[in-house]
């Protein structure tokens, strides 16, 4: 009898989380929010029964979660357009054009123009990736680094005639990312002593099956580097990891925030200012390095201007998902009548720019010196903490940006991350039957939950008790 019930408890979490996933990718319209809300929760409550309700061995849970990602491989994404543009920024690529000087959009309102920069070359099915990526994204100038551009690149040369086929190219590109995630997380919880499911939070969370394998968002690639890079660093081969940071930065900006918090990791209380500083020095070229090194191919004024105007849309153009902004956008039309986004852009980046610095400078040095151990987990909680305040200052906050917080908590007491990639999900309220048009109430709920915990967890230092890992 208790041979069956454990039976049981262990083949219907992964039956129904198989059925569910199907539901979800090959039955669901992004415009249907109660659907979404339902299957998600099912799978984030099967997600949990696997990881702590299970008996299964580690190996048998990443064998679940990788034929969970293959399902999704004929799939096309249903919850983001991005990937068309990737397609076409890859298309561009492989035929010796630079994606960063010409819009799409250029090919359908001035065409002889758009020939004449790309010397004649054009675009197989323009008008499908066109209309499928939409207007916005294709008026603007691709921001996406090289690394990502190399992984578009390579989906464009193996399957150019197909989007599909593309598509499946992408998400084996993402699939084997999150095996390395998986790979190198595990190595890295062994030698923090910590429990090694703790890597399940992020391996086998349908946040991250839906948003990188499913969307098709290269968060994990970048996020592959960067855990490969700390397992390096926490071994003390300073040099690799800085150059598998500096990979990362080319395929999402992201880890260049993190930047200023390596700064104190290489002092030693035995070694001069001089010594400590040229040790962090070093390192810091080094990532600096490869970053312009992958960025070379395509220098040239154009690139520098168009590439950098693109990315200050992100911070002055563009509303999403936010929360502080969004107090401080309202606080703005009360008292001047107007949205001020073009002005809190530019304010917010240096405020979060000025917290890390300040968190690098003011961490004390006995915190990063004499246990190995502590010394990577301070590293990882102080990224992982001001990512999170970076997020919550920022203006655009998509769903999938969550991937990053969620990684770094695994090596951390905190779980609030975890809570998070749920909460997101109601940023898809925002896609209605009748157009776009986000639910504040909801955007409250969903960062008015994540804060709480978040206090909670910093203030008592203890981890919410139901999504703490144990080991079997």
């Amino acid at each position: 009898m208790n041979i069956t019930k454990q039976y049981i408890n262990n083949t219907v979490p992964i039956i129904g989380t198989v059925i569910l996933y199907l539901l979800f990718a090959y039955n669901l319209e992004r415009s249907d929010f109660l659907n979404l809300l339902l299957l998600y929760s099912g799978l984030f409550y099967a997600a949990w029964q696997i990881i702590n309700a299970t008996n299964f061995s580690f190996w048998t849970i990443a064998g679940i979660g990788i034929l969970l990602r293959v399902l999704f491989l004929p799939a096309i994404p249903n919850l983001s357009q991005d990937f068309y543009r990737f397609l076409w920024d890859g298309r561009l690529l492989i035929q010796g054009v630079n994606p960063y000087i010409i819009t799409p959009s250029v090919f359908f309102t001035d065409l002889p123009s758009a020939l004449e920069i790309t010397s004649g070359k054009t675009v197989l099915q323009a008008k499908e990736l066109f209309l499928g990526m939409g207007e916005l994204n294709a008026s603007h100038y691709s921001n996406y680094p090289p690394i990502n551009q190399l992984c578009f690149a390579i989906a464009a040369l193996f399957a150019k005639g197909t989007i599909l086929g593309s598509v499946i190219v992408l998400r084996i590109l993402i699939i084997a990312a999150d095996i390395g995630v998986l790979y190198f997380g595990k190595k890295l919880l062994e030698k923090l002593n910590l429990p090694v499911r703790n890597i399940f939070w992020y391996f086998l969370n349908p946040f991250i099956l839906i948003e990188l394998t499913g969307n098709l968002h290269f968060e994990g690639v970048m996020l592959f580097f960067v855990v490969w890079s700390l397992y390096l660093l926490h071994q003390k081969k300073w040099f690799w990891a800085a150059v598998l940071l500096g990979i990362s930065v080319s395929v999402k900006l992201l880890p260049l925030l993190f930047l200023p918090l390596f700064f104190k990791w290489f002092f030693k209380k035995e070694g001069s200012a001089l010594y400590n500083v040229t040790s962090s020095f070093k390192f810091y070229v080094v990532v600096l390095g490869t970053v312009v090194l992958t960025f070379t191919p395509f220098m040239s004024s154009d690139f520098i201007s168009n590439f950098t105007a693109t990315i200050g849309l992100w911070f002055q153009n563009f509303e999403f998902n936010a929360s502080v902004y969004y107090v401080i956008r309202w606080v703005g039309f009360q008292t001047i009548g107007w949205n001020i986004i073009g002005t809190v852009g530019k304010i917010l980046p240096i405020i979060v720019i000025a917290y890390l610095v300040i968190s690098a400078f003011l961490r004390p040095l006995n915190s990063t010196q004499d246990n190995s151990i502590s010394r990577t987990q301070h590293l990882i909680t102080a990224i992982l903490l001001g990512v999170s305040f970076y997020f919550l200052l920022s203006t655009t906050v998509h769903p999938w940006y969550v991937a990053t917080p969620l990684i770094l908590s695994v090596f951390t007491r905190y779980k609030f991350p975890i809570v998070w990639s749920f909460m997101v999900l109601f940023s898809y309220s925002a896609y209605g039957a009748a157009g776009f048009s986000e639910n504040l109430g909801l955007v409250a709920m969903e960062y008015i939950v994540v804060i709480s915990v978040a206090i909670y967890e910093l203030s008592t230092k203890k981890p919410l008790p139901f999504l703490t890992t144990k080991e079997v």
